[in-house]
């Protein structure tokens, strides 16, 4: 045998010693990540996500959600984008998933209420003929008017961020309508 086939011989075995090792460190990675991180609470995962920004009594996470201190709730950062009915509003709001929180639901009015401010004003995307009163500019409203989970007969209530006051509409109706999900922020 030459030298090269020598060589060519002993480099498989190095290959087959250093695969087995690099499994053993990534299981052993994955173990750790799975242990320290794993058995936290929602809470406590909550505390060590970094903020993205902190507007006086907003707070906004990087997982897409925005904590007001105030009312102690914890909101989307943005509506679902586009017209909905009631009832698909109640199913986007209670199967929503963000923030690796699973107990999201549709907002009363008294909550949608909360978020108003008439001093701050922004165009309505979804028609720039009306401002929306955002408290902070940390929740965007695609529209004026996220349905709330107050109903009476085939009726639903939604909260007009345009006027400030709440109004009656068709459970059916889609146009102007969003899902805003929110949740106890505790």
């Amino acid at each position: 045998m030459d030298e090269e086939t020598i060589i060519k011989k002993a480099q498989p075995a190095k290959r087959k010693f250093w695969v087995p090792i690099a499994v053993i460190l990534i299981v052993i990675i994955v173990v750790m990540v799975v242990v320290t991180f794993g058995n936290r609470s929602a809470d406590e995962q909550k505390q060590a996500t970094p903020q993205i920004q902190s507007k006086s009594r907003f707070i906004a996470y990087n997982d897409g959600t925005v904590l007001d201190t105030k009312t102690k709730l914890m909101w989307v950062v943005r509506d679902n984008g586009s017209g909905i009915s009631w009832k698909k509003a109640e199913s986007y709001c209670v199967n929503y998933r963000g923030g690796g929180y699973t107990d999201w639901r549709m907002p009363t009015l008294d909550e949608l209420k909360g978020l108003y401010e008439s001093s701050k004003s922004r165009p309505a995307v979804c028609n720039t003929v009306y401002n929306i009163h955002v408290a902070t500019e940390l929740i965007d409203l695609t529209c004026y008017a996220p349905w709330a989970s107050e109903t009476r007969g085939s009726e639903a209530a939604y909260f007009s961020f345009n006027t400030g006051s709440w109004y009656w509409k068709p459970q059916s109706h889609a146009s102007s309508t969003r899902a805003l999900p929110v949740r106890s922020g505790k």
